[in-house]
């Protein structure tokens, strides 16, 4: 008889590691509290136009073909994807941006006309960064987090300085241009911290950024879930919505399946790609690993407020993706990250799937997403997002030399008390747990539960990392550990 896997949650990491565990000869069944599958990367669909709530950047096309393969498919089985042209575009002022193109040598050119001298000390950072994406991308994320050894290898020793040294240094020794400095500092906050407590190595990023480029799958992110979806059924996962957890069974100190609706449904192992924090919640208190202190003194990514804007027209002087950085970084950061608060004047980034992809709104109308990055744990009120969408769009009006405002036909939010009734996430945290030196790897919240066995966990704020690529790579190594695992227990029981 087949062992059993009962997993909690149906976004990037649990599906991922549903359809790992499947192909193992483990019998799946995914629990979702929510209607619909996906996590954070759920659809909304409205008057014709459709949004992803959740991630928008299609970065390291190389981990999702990695994914597909392992399963001999391809991502071209299931969506079709774009790479886009230009990347993004940054605003510093009004009319005044910097536009990011598909190629590392288009983007050269846009760093010299800034900069004289920046192109060659711009291919220099990008090859270095591009070793560290070949030692960390196709290696080093493939750890389970288990011991220090892991970060170890002869071409991590090369590169010691770099987990002692900051991004924001290295890049601040190198180029003199602020709006040039920003652009290389942009892609760690995907790592949910400051440029001044990522470690150098996380240069990695930037290789993603240019190196590889930004892609687009065609109607939208919520293919991807899509596709592992249809991947997992193939390999005999079953799934049930609608399927919010209420505990986890335990019995003699090992976890015997989950409480749902009600019903008990056993298994031999259970699996959360749930929040972290929010799983041990489902234990009784002294099963569980980490304290609420603990969880207080992390460095949690940030939370964000979401719009989803149907406009009636087609917008100008905008990208796919369009960053605003014309007020103060490091002010902003402060209020994400050491002194909380609703920032004063706020970064934004905003998407405009419909440029690129007709599906995502009707002819002559822009999907517009806009997204400010905020602490977690911020109180949240209606009159606060009103506040907050009348700044950033009236800033979008003159920044883009337009008028937009009368032709809003909708706009729905998203802010951090959706992330925790929707995710139960930590304080409403958007992106799990930020990789800082001291929250990297081994360092991070265990995959394997210490106090019950056969109990694990996978997602954002265990290994690698937040992010959607390090969630596919989390959902592996959650799949390899319980399987290593197994095998040890099944083989000692013999």
């Amino acid at each position: 008889m087949k062992s059993t896997v009962n997993i909690i949650g149906s976004g990037f990491s649990s599906l991922a590691a549903s359809c790992y565990l499947a192909k193992a000869g483990y019998e799946v069944t995914i629990f979702e509290k929510n209607t619909t599958i996906g996590g954070r990367a759920r659809q909304l669909i409205k008057d014709g136009f459709t949004f992803d709530i959740g991630p928008t950047w299609y970065w390291m096309p190389d981990v999702f073909e990695r994914f597909f393969s392992d399963f001999n498919k391809k991502p071209s089985d299931y969506y079709t994807l774009e790479k886009l042209n230009p990347a993004y575009s940054v605003y510093f002022g009004e009319d005044d941006y910097i536009t990011i193109e598909d190629t590392l040598e288009k983007i050269t050119k846009a760093f010299e006309n800034e900069e004289p001298g920046s192109s060659k000390k711009l291919k220099t950072f990008i090859s270095k960064a591009k070793s560290n994406y070949d030692i960390a991308i196709k290696d080093l994320v493939y750890n389970p987090g288990v011991s220090p050894l892991e970060l170890i290898t002869p071409a991590t020793i090369k590169k010691i300085n770099q987990f002692f040294s900051t991004i924001k240094k290295d890049v601040r020794k190198e180029f003199k241009n602020d709006r040039l400095i920003k652009i290389l500092e942009f892609p760690v906050l995907f790592l949910g911290a400051k440029p001044s407590d990522t470690p150098s190595f996380y240069s990695f990023m930037n290789y993603a950024d240019f190196g590889l480029g930004t892609f687009h799958p065609k109607k939208g992110m919520y293919q991807v879930i899509l596709a592992m979806e249809n991947l997992a059924k193939e390999l005999g996962v079953k799934i049930k919505v609608n399927s919010p957890i209420d505990k986890i069974i335990v019995e003699n100190g090992e976890a015997k399946g989950l409480l749902s609706n009600g019903k008990n449904h056993y298994s031999d192992i259970v699996v959360s790609g749930a929040d972290y924090h929010h799983t041990e919640t489902l234990l009784e208190q002294s099963k569980r690993q980490y304290s609420e202190n603990y969880w207080k003194k992390k460095t949690f990514a940030p939370s964000s407020l979401l719009f989803y804007v149907g406009f009636d027209k087609k917008l100008k002087n905008v990208n796919h993706h369009t960053l605003f950085f014309d007020v103060d970084f490091d002010i902003h950061a402060e209020a994400i990250y050491d002194n909380p608060k609703w920032p004063e004047n706020p970064l934004f980034y905003a998407s405009f799937p419909s440029i690129t992809d007709g599906n995502a709104a009707p002819d002559g109308k822009e999907a517009g997403i806009f997204l400010i990055p905020l602490a977690p744990g911020l109180n949240d009120t209606a009159e606060l997002r009103n506040e907050y969408f009348d700044k950033i769009i009236n800033r979008f009006e003159k920044l883009t030399s337009q008028n937009v405002k009368s032709d809003i036909i909708f706009k729905e939010s998203f802010c951090i008390n959706d992330f925790i009734k929707d995710y139960n996430s930590y304080k409403g945290n958007a992106y799990g747990m930020a990789n800082t030196l001291l929250q990297t790897a081994f360092l991070r919240p265990k995959i394997k539960s210490k106090k019950v066995e056969n109990l694990f966990f996978t997602g954002q704020l265990t290994v690698p990392g937040p992010g959607v690529p390090p969630s596919l790579i989390s959902g592996k190594l959650v799949a390899d550990l319980v399987t290593k695992h197994h095998s040890i227990l099944h083989e000692s029981t013999i």
